[in-house]
């Protein structure tokens, strides 16, 4: 198994928590609607301590109090998102749509809970309309890319990260992301370009480092690679794939020590990744170290479900047994 893992690109998705201020409306609005605006403020204040329990029942009790409380079923949707709980969200988005006349956050929001449901013509329907609500929303064409590289379609990919890059001052993201599309095409010149650009914006954007080690790998310049990948692991030392990835750039060099390294310290962070079991085990065969090479060949089959490498793993196992 010698392919590196790339990174996909992130969602690029921006928390509307709308601060209420109640003193604002105080003379202006009945006791119920200033109640309902302390419950979502202190809502609002549970979810970014990350209690999303306790902020969705006082969303919800803002609700009873207030039916048609936009903000409430906003912020009551992103903490449902941020729960896992994409349904819900969903349907919080739904009646922000509703009830406001210009939703298009609320598109955008519905379109990234379709997105994490891995229903992307949803998603991208709703990051459509968003456009067309805000013509110049970065993070819906961020999001529309997403989506679109989500399908296997890299060029529509490609022209909404690029229109983010137009829209947006610090693009990072959107380079970035164009940058894994780009590498999904097999386009790994224009891949480094945006990569070092996203870099560039954000001199500590991890994955950037990773994936463009990766796109060198692909093309055979695995010093750069694994200069690459040491500046990932400096910035996200807890990151078993980095190590992986560098593994793989060192086993490529004939370096099965450094490789051996890298894999051990990848398993250390992650016990059950199948993977790096094939590759260490590999190493350790190239080293003429049977033993561990077997240890680790058995237990990839153990994790593995992958038909075509645990024939390569059973292969390996008959040499080493010498069957």
């Amino acid at each position: 198994m010698n392919k590196a893992r790339r990174r996909p690109g992130r969602l690029v998705r921006g928390f509307l928590l709308i601060v209420l201020t109640v003193g604002l409306y105080g003379c202006q609005i009945g006791a119920q609607e200033t109640d309902s605006a302390v419950l979502v403020r202190r809502g609002i204040e549970y979810a970014n301590q990350s209690d999303y329990d306790r902020a969705i029942a006082d969303y919800t009790e803002a609700i009873r109090l207030k039916p048609d409380y936009a903000e409430a079923y906003d912020n009551r949707g992103l903490a449902y998102y941020a729960k896992g709980d994409y349904d819900r969200a969903i349907a919080d988005y739904t009646e922000v749509i509703r009830l406001q006349p210009y939703p298009a956050a609320a598109y955008y929001n519905r379109g990234l809970a379709y997105a994490a449901k891995g229903d992307y013509s949803r998603a991208i329907a709703d990051y459509d309309e968003a456009i067309r609500l805000r013509p110049d929303y970065a993070d819906a064409y961020i999001g529309r890319g997403n989506a679109y590289a989500a399908k296997g379609d890299h060029d529509r990919a490609i022209a909404n990260y690029t229109e983010a890059i137009r829209l947006q001052p610090y693009p990072a993201a959107a380079y970035y992301n164009r940058g894994n599309a780009y590498a999904a095409k097999g386009d790994y010149g224009r891949a480094i370009a945006d990569y070092d650009e996203a870099i560039r914006l954000r001199p500590d954007y991890a994955d950037a480092y990773d994936n463009r080690g990766n796109a060198y790998a692909v093309k055979g310049d695995h010093d750069h690679a694994i200069i690459d990948y040491t500046e990932a692991i400096r910035l996200r030392p807890d990151d078993a794939t980095v190590y992986y990835n560098r593994g793989l750039a060192y086993a490529a060099k004939g370096d099965h020590d450094r490789a051996i390294a890298d894999y051990t310290e990848a398993i250390r962070l992650q016990p059950d990744y199948a993977d790096v079991y094939y590759g260490r085990g590999l190493a350790y065969k190239l080293k003429g170290e049977k033993a561990k090479a077997i240890a680790d060949f058995e237990r990839f089959l153990e994790l593995s479900t992958d038909p075509i490498w645990r024939g390569e793993a059973e292969k390996h196992l008959r040499e080493l047994r010498g069957d």
